[in-house]
């Protein structure tokens, strides 16, 4: 952690929802004047979209059927963690990009499914911001989680997931349904010994809880509306968090227990933004200091 060069990471699995709780930052920056340094967690993929299909076909030949971007072997974990130490310490790092798609693509004149080259970070950023799937990731190698000074989990309950998933991977990247359970599959051992292990070193998470049927969500035709859902949201450590104005701000939102609020799922965006622009604040008056108030 470091107050001159402060770094937030949300994570989540693939079809969790970071990108909703980033567009939520990217709000509260341009509010506050804040300069963030962005990181996308899919350019941290150890191949791109060609060889990975190479090698998942070579180790589903060799008997390895859970082969998956889940997993240390097909990340740079070090890299990453290097990043968030290099950021820390001198507010410097290198990043780079990963191109989902034609449009993301055409302006490097790359194929989509390929990553642009390593360039320094831009100079003059106040924070570092990441979002993806190995934010708070340990192993016995690396442990990226030592260093956000405020780290999110976005964890929707699995079902609703799984529904997420399939419903962007289906109508947004056009996968078939086959193929994207096929995914599911061979991810869950990394996603059980990769993904949810970083929840218990988040400092906040949001999970989504449907209040709809979605008992079989790979037969679910839209994914359940903010309003037929509610958002969970535990704090590890909930000092300091004003609580009876979090109740008083969101309407219909209550305790379940002491270090746990529970919103209506429409008010999610409204509760991020009444907790984490205080800690923006806090997080750029404490910069300020350290950078002896300049």
């Amino acid at each position: 952690m470091s107050e001159r060069n402060p770094i937030i990471a949300i994570t989540g699995s693939s079809g969790a929802g970071t990108s909703s709780v980033t567009r939520t930052f990217e709000n509260i920056f341009r509010r506050e004047g804040v300069t963030a340094a962005v990181i996308e967690g899919d350019s941290f993929h150890r191949y791109d979209r060609k060889e990975m299909k190479a090698r998942q076909a070579e180790a589903e030949r060799n008997g390895n059927k859970h082969f998956s971007h889940f997993g240390p072997e097909n990340n740079l974990f070090s890299e990453l963690e290097q990043l968030f130490r290099s950021y820390s310490e001198t507010g410097t790092g290198r990043r780079r990009k990963y191109l989902h798609d034609p449009v993301e693509a055409a302006p490097y004149q790359q194929e989509p499914g390929t990553f642009t080259p390593w360039e320094p970070l831009p100079e003059g950023t106040e924070l570092l911001f990441y979002e993806g799937l190995h934010g708070a990731v340990v192993t016995p190698e690396v442990n990226v989680a030592r260093y956000p000074d405020l780290l999110i989990g976005v964890v929707p309950v699995i079902n609703l997931e799984w529904i997420q998933k399939l419903y962007r991977d289906k109508n947004v990247r056009g996968y078939s349904a086959e193929a994207v359970t096929d995914t599911i599959l061979r991810r869950m051992p990394d996603y059980v010994n990769y993904i949810c292990p970083q929840f218990a070193h988040t400092h906040v998470n949001f999970q989504r809880v449907p209040v709809v049927d979605t008992s079989n969500p790979f037969i679910a035709r839209d994914i359940p509306a903010a309003d037929e859902s509610i958002c969970v949201i535990r704090f590890a450590n909930p000092k300091g968090i004003d609580f009876p104005y979090l109740l008083n701000m969101i309407h219909n939102a209550w305790m379940s227990r002491a270090n746990t609020i529970v919103v209506p799922g429409g008010k999610m965006d409204l509760a991020m933004q009444l907790i984490f622009t205080p800690f923006i604040w806090r997080m750029m008056e404490r910069r300020r200091h350290a950078m002896g108030g300049l």
